[in-house]
């Protein structure tokens, strides 16, 4: 939980409660639902699916909104939640088949620059696509969201270990895929 909580460019590494009155809840998601919906966009490669997500993690928020604004990167509780909510949408859906259509990017891209050109970024949105759920996650994590390993082993609840190994064969299946669609 502490990893959590001192997740976010200003990290201290300790959890703080902010003496502050408390954010409004409709301010701060009208300031962050965009980035958190990028991010589920990304986890879940599906706009539909992504609003579904932050739908369900702002749901679960909202009841407990005073006690999570306190700390001094909600953000961070946040998207916890997504990537809970993702998992266990994942979960509940994974033996049913989603017919992959036209990757459309959402919005402004709120990261790094890409210097690539729109073909390409949609050829690499839909290769990582079509990466394994956890593999996805993992790479969207380290990647797009920039987070350290231990902080992705925080938030999807699993070993660093085992976030280096899914980043890892994530990366060596994007590099095949697309030395495949380049060779084409």
């Amino acid at each position: 939980m502490e990893a959590l909580l001192g997740a976010g460019p200003a990290r201290s590494g300790r959890s703080r409660v902010v003496d502050d009155d408390a954010l409004d809840f409709d301010a701060w998601v009208t300031a962050r639902g965009p980035a958190l919906l990028r991010l589920a966009y990304t986890l879940t490669g599906s706009r539909t699916d992504a609003e579904d997500v932050v739908q369900d993690a702002l749901a679960r928020a909202l009841p407990r909104w005073d006690r999570i604004a306190r700390f001094e990167h909600p953000e961070a509780y946040v998207r916890r939640m997504v990537v809970n909510a993702h998992t266990s949408r994942w979960r509940r859906w994974r033996r049913r088949e989603t017919p992959h259509a036209e990757v459309v990017l959402p919005g402004v891209v709120d990261g790094p620059d890409t210097a690539m050109p729109v073909d390409e970024v949609r050829a690499v949105w839909a290769a990582c696509a079509a990466l394994p759920t956890d593999q996805r996650v993992a790479v969207v994590l380290r990647y797009y969201e920039q987070l350290e390993y231990r902080e992705i082993a925080a938030l999807t609840g699993v070993a660093e270990g085992t976030v280096r190994s899914r980043v890892s064969r994530g990366l060596a299946t994007l590099r095949t895929s697309m030395e495949v669609d380049v060779d084409e």
